[in-house]
């Protein structure tokens, strides 16, 4: 039943990979004036099938100068990381339960920081080796907030275990004591998964592509892949620290669809930060309010117990 459970989520997230990518096209498209994907299949719905195929039997180009074995096989090893997070989705009949599902998860998005890393080391580029380093120092960064703002509602629930998020908040949903929290977690979540404004480890501009530069057809894709894998987590993530996770309602779906919708929002409005800006957002706001917030949660138990 594990297995049946968690190859069927592995199919679901990648159709909803698919069908994200879509629906960014498109709405990028309508915010700069412009149709999205719209002529393969009906209202472009087979666009990014067509695409995956192209990708997948283009041929597979590397760099003479690369190191072989870890610019060929850590695009996978970022796609198995991503896929291991999806172990953590809360089924609510529990056919798989994590206890310590907050750790694992903390400890599964370090591993991450490597696959980036090694992209850009193993390619032997300039630029490739300029985007791994700078998305190596903001990644790492921002974890360090990421993960004092998850502690404050561990601190809360008096649990590592995701389902408890369901049961306490059953009559509110804790985004309404903690705003300020929900900001700076979704702007963590975006750095985290290198999305606009904070995509310095793809910098167009500056960096041609960034990390993944020398990557061509399965290595691309794969890399593309755990990115909207990831975003997808990040947001079902966000829904159930914040949103209620009432799994049993399509409500909570609902609620996922429109946070990525303002992954994609956000890419489509807001240009990239300086990177200095970048880390000093972290360090000094992110970081003091995360803080404080969580010495507040801890009194608050405190006078409970």
């Amino acid at each position: 039943m594990f297995i049946i459970f968690y190859v069927l989520t592995l199919i679901c997230v990648l159709i909803a990979v698919a069908f994200t990518t879509l629906l960014e096209r498109s709405v990028l498209g309508y915010i700069q004036l412009r149709k999205g994907p719209n002529k393969v299949g009906m209202m472009g719905l087979l666009q990014p099938f067509s695409d995956g195929i192209k990708l997948f039997f283009k041929e597979q180009t590397y760099p003479y100068f690369s190191n072989f074995l870890i610019y060929y096989f850590i695009p996978a090893f970022m796609l198995i990381m991503s896929f291991v997070l999806w172990m953590l989705f809360p089924f609510i009949m529990n056919v798989y339960n994590f206890n310590f599902g907050a750790l694992f998860f903390l400890c599964c998005t370090g591993m991450g920081v490597y696959g980036v890393l090694l992209c850009g080391w193993g390619s032997n580029s300039n630029y490739a080796l300029l985007g791994g380093i700078r998305s190596l120092a903001q990644t790492i960064s921002y974890e360090v907030s990421m993960a004092l703002i998850l502690v404050c509602f561990l601190i809360l629930i008096l649990s590592f275990n995701f389902i408890e998020f369901m049961i306490f908040q059953n009559y509110t949903w804790f985004i309404f004591m903690s705003l300020p929290l929900f900001f700076c977690w979704f702007s963590t979540c975006l750095a985290e998964t290198n999305r606009s404004p904070f995509d310095f480890a793809e910098g167009e501009s500056e960096l041609v592509s960034g990390f993944n530069v020398e990557y061509s057809s399965g290595g691309f894709a794969f890399i593309f892949l755990s990115e909207y894998m990831n975003i997808i987590f990040m947001s079902l993530l966000s829904c159930i620290i914040f949103f209620g996770c009432d799994l049993s309602s399509i409500g909570f779906f609902i609620k996922l669809s429109i946070l990525v919708f303002i992954f994609i929002w956000v890419r489509g409005t807001l240009p990239r930060y300086r990177y200095d800006k970048l880390m000093y957002l972290t360090w000094s706001m992110f970081l003091p309010l995360s803080l404080n917030y969580l010495l507040f949660f801890s009194g608050v138990m405190l006078l409970m117990l």
